[in-house]
């Protein structure tokens, strides 16, 4: 059975009360992530919408012989979008339920609830001038409330709209600390939810990053050639999570993502500037502990606390800007496992594509200038939260032009590579029953051979490896020296190891007589660790292309690709920091006194050579058992990989590929699902009004938002799910279609007894699915 996994790299953008909209997405994506689990390990098929995902897995499997797995393993989030972001990712490293955020969302997130007590007004009389505003908004004829507002709730939102435009101005309406509470109360309640397993497959990583900015900013440090050195603020601040070292309570304390919540959604003008002070009242009328603190303020914020400044740093919206988020997300591909065939997809969840909250919006006939007012709301406040995704969707597509350059490459050079093993070995190479001595002896030759063919080019590649060897080595001794006193960057430690290796005579990589230098062999056999990786990889890729030529599914070309990428895994375990003992961790800890013990220490923790002997025996034994056309093509491929390499790694600009294929992008947003409903956000959803403050007016609205985030989230995701079907797949003709169907019907199914106050648009909705 062919083996894939579709992984979802999340990001979420700000929205404000459109929170509630992508928290129905997000509740689809965890649904999806719990079918997947469920159809791999075996267990019963559970209810809704999950048992139609089961279905379809069930139905690819066995129309196509693929057996796909569909998982989240990075998440990106701003504002509104890193809360649920957060919560999504909490909900998928422990397997806790994500059903309290909904409860959060449907039940907290309203104006009443939200405005702080101080900021209510006491009587109709409150802010009376201000009352001329509330009937412009909500009671005149033909206003805003009465065009856009069912008759049934226009009363509740009218109530809503005057309380909320006549409490106190000049000050934040809505209360820091009681933000703070609803957030600790969903993650306390998430954490007593009965758990299941992970969504995740063992030692997968999850990271998360969310977005906040500093609002006074803090010094960074820029290297020029004159001055050398210049100090500038920089206000962007990115606080990540990972699960990496499956921690018991997922990616963190309460209290550190309850942080990470509140300060990313400090939406400025509505809440209050979210302080370190604050969480620690909150906290402490709580009678919580928070145990991690110190260890967690010096971590996020290492500039302040180094100047003993964190519980002073003011902290406002993510969103400010960046709220798109892609480049934590795109920086976070490098050291993912692969295990088996990947297809990355970078899902965008944009909650209103098109409609701006103020000021720079017009309409097409409208050649007017903005107005004062327009023009400074319009910089403020769209201006920068949209413009970074244009320059990280073409950082996106530069990658994927680099890998489909790569393959073009690796065609062409195809023949001539094969031609050239051949005649170093002759045939009588493929006659012979593969052994590990033997497949050491032959990857060994073919490596020396591969770096003397290639001339006076093998110098500018062996020094592109050994800088990024060096480089590699270097951020790892940093992150394993982190805890020391006064830790030293990681370009710091490169100039130190540097140092160490001219000292022991590595000052060229090319032999006098061409080909690599006896030192050069030496190091990159003791250090080399991505070369290692990326020829696993590049086996992997040949081994999926051989399968789809295959005339029939072969259990021997299933047992090498297993045996490929469980060697993969074992090398890239060796990038994870937790996996290391405390000699390695001490010696890196020294680095910058003695360097040179650092380097052997690496090398002995990380034994390299050992590793290739045990990867050499499995794949010898899987290569044993195939047919011969197949062994022939993949011993070719596997000492071939050298010439490859010197071809395409400075291609990839040294960087060698973390995942197989072009990264493809997705977006889920009202205008990208049309199975129910055409128009769009505005055809759709509720939250939109009132500068997208709408969903905060009334409960009807959010339960509006709720269930159209829902099934706007199946219509895409069974999207996505078949689109990354294998190109020979065949499916039923019209599983689209049926698969949505039973998906919208399953979800209105189980969301009507919850949702009261929308009854009418379970009519409608019937209707339109019929």
């Amino acid at each position: 059975m062919r083996e894939k996994e579709l992984r979802l790299a999340l990001v979420c953008y700000g929205g404000i009360s459109l929170a509630v909209y992508m928290h129905g997405i997000t509740k689809e994506i965890w649904r999806l992530a719990r079918a997947s689990r469920d159809f791999h390990d075996g267990r019963p098929a559970d209810t809704g919408s999950q048992s139609v995902y089961r279905a379809l897995l069930e139905t690819i499997q066995a129309e196509t012989g693929t057996k796909m797995r569909v998982l989240t393993d990075i998440v990106a989030g701003a504002s509104a979008g890193g809360i649920n972001g957060i919560f999504l990712s909490q909900a998928i490293v422990t397997g806790q339920s994500l059903e309290p955020l909904t409860d959060l969302w449907l039940e907290c997130a309203d104006i009443d609830r939200l405005l702080d007590p101080d900021a209510r007004p006491l009587s109709k009389f409150s802010k009376f001038w201000a009352t001329p505003i509330v009937w412009m908004a909500a009671g005149r004829k033909d206003g805003t409330v009465e065009r856009t507002v069912d008759p049934d709730t226009q009363t509740e939102v009218k109530g809503k709209l005057s309380r909320f435009i006549r409490a106190r101005w000049f000050e934040p309406p809505f209360g820091g600390a009681g933000f703070t509470t609803l957030l600790l109360n969903a993650l306390e309640a998430m954490q007593k939810s009965e758990p299941g397993p992970p969504l995740l497959p063992p030692s997968q990583p999850l990271d998360l990053f969310v977005t906040v900015t500093d609002f006074r900013g803090h010094p960074e440090s820029l290297r020029l050639h004159s001055p050398p050195k210049v100090i500038e603020t920089e206000h962007r601040l990115v606080i990540g999570f990972s699960n990496r070292a499956h921690d018991a309570r997922g990616l963190g304390d309460a209290a550190d993502l309850a942080f990470a919540a509140r300060a990313t959604a400090s939406f400025p003008g509505a809440f209050p500037p979210f302080t370190v002070a604050e969480l620690d009242t909150v906290l402490k009328e709580r009678g919580q502990a928070w145990p991690g603190r110190t260890a967690f303020l010096k971590r996020i914020l290492p500039r302040h606390a180094g100047a003993l400044l964190a519980e002073d740093t003011v902290l406002i919206d993510g969103s400010v800007l960046a709220n798109a988020p892609f480049k934590p997300a795109i920086d976070a591909l490098k050291n993912r496992p692969a295990r088996r065939e990947v297809d990355r997809r970078f899902v965008y969840i944009d909650p209103k594509p098109g409609v701006r909250s103020i000021g720079i919006t017009r309409n097409a006939d409208d050649d007017a200038l903005p107005g004062f007012f327009g023009t400074i709301f319009g910089a403020l406040s769209d201006l920068p939260r949209t413009q970074p995704i244009r320059d990280n969707l073409d950082a996106i597509d530069q990658r994927s032009t680099r890998i489909r350059r790569m393959r073009e490459v690796v065609e062409a050079l195809r023949e001539e590579v094969e031609e050239s093993i051949e005649a170093l070995f002759g045939m009588t190479l493929f006659l012979d029953r593969p052994t590990a001595a033997r497949l050491s002896a032959w990857r060994e030759k073919a490596q020396d051979r591969g770096a003397k063919s290639a001339g006076h080019a093998y110098a500018a590649y062996g020094h592109l490896k050994l800088s990024a060897v060096i480089g590699e080595m270097a951020a790892m001794i940093a992150r394993l020296g982190e805890n020391a006193t006064h830790p030293p960057r990681a370009d710091a430690i490169r100039m130190m190891l540097v140092s160490a290796l001219h000292a022991r005579g590595l000052e060229r990589v090319g032999g006098r007589n061409s080909g690599a230098s006896a030192k050069a062999i030496e190091f990159f056999r003791d250090h080399d660790l991505n070369f290692r990786i990326r020829r696993l990889r590049f086996m992997a890729r040949r081994l999926g292309e051989v399968s789809a030529l295959a005339e029939a599914p072969l259990p021997a070309l299933d047992a090498l690709r297993n045996a490929i990428y469980e060697c993969l895994a074992l090398y890239l375990d060796l990038e994870i920091r937790d996996l290391f003992a405390a000699p390695m961790i001490e010696a890196a800890q020294k680095v910058m006194n003695d360097p040179a013990a650092a380097l052997d220490a690496l090398a002995a923790a990380r034994n390299l050579n050992g590793l290739d002997a045990m990867t050499d025996e499995r794949i010898a034994e899987a290569l044993a058992d195939l047919p011969k056309a197949e062994r022939r093509t993949m011993l070719l491929t596997y000492l071939g990989f050298p010439y490859y390499d010197i071809a395409t790694l400075p291609l990839l600009q040294g960087e060698g590929l973390d995942e197989f294929d072009p990264v493809k992008v997705d977006r889920i947003s009202p205008d990208d699902a049309h199975a129910i409903r055409s128009g769009g956000a505005e055809a759709t959803l509720k939250g939109v009004q009132f500068n997208s403050f709408g969903a905060f007016f009334s409960r009807a609205f959010r339960e509006n938002d709720y269930l159209w985030g829902r099934l706007h989230g199946a219509d895409r995701l069974i999207d996505i799910l078949l689109s990354s079907l294998p190109a020979e797949a065949a499916l039923p003709e019209g599983i689209a279609a049926r698969m949505k169907r039973a998906a919208f019907i399953a979800i209105l199914d189980e969301e009507e007894p919850r949702l009261k106050t929308v009854p009418d648009l379970f009519t409608e909705l019937r209707a339109e699915i019929e």
